[in-house]
């Protein structure tokens, strides 16, 4: 069930003025913040309980700089937009501030989280799929389904 008392991002710049100045912030792909209340994921291949929920950093990595923001963080939302389909209805990337507890066996952070921040638009995932297939031809094929 989708929390809606948690705001929504509806523009990939307003998201890369989120994750600018911070490294608290993840993106997770489930159905939100009341379905993962109970902290823990499952290795999907082998079932075993992880220690955190599987998230995916949003912290601009230094080498990126002086790129624009606005296409990192359209290219973590498109590496992992896959989720989406694969996991099933209901399932839709959420911004959360959180801590590292460990790696998954995807060398994922798996996270605890400290306060839910943000849904992530359907609009938001469309314009990363827009930006990352501009980028095609200067950074190379994009081999995601």
């Amino acid at each position: 069930m989708r929390d809606k008392n948690l705001p929504t991002i509806t523009t990939l710049d307003e998201l890369a003025e989120l994750v600018e100045g911070t490294d608290a912030l993840f993106v997770r792909w489930s159905r939100g913040p009341e379905a993962d209340s109970g902290g823990t994921s499952k290795d999907a291949l082998t079932g075993v309980d992880l220690p955190g929920l599987s998230a995916n950093p949003l912290a601009v990595e230094d080498w990126w700089r002086p790129r624009p923001t606005w296409i990192w963080v359209a290219r973590r939302l498109y590496d992992y937009s896959h989720l989406k389909r694969e996991k099933g209805p209901g399932v839709q990337p959420w911004v959360l501030e959180g801590e590292e507890l460990a790696r998954g066996p995807d060398n994922e952070p798996l996270v605890r989280v400290s306060r839910p921040v943000a849904w992530v638009a359907e609009s938001v995932l469309a314009d990363a799929k827009r930006v990352m297939t501009e980028q095609n031809g200067e950074w190379g094929p994009l081999r995601r389904p």
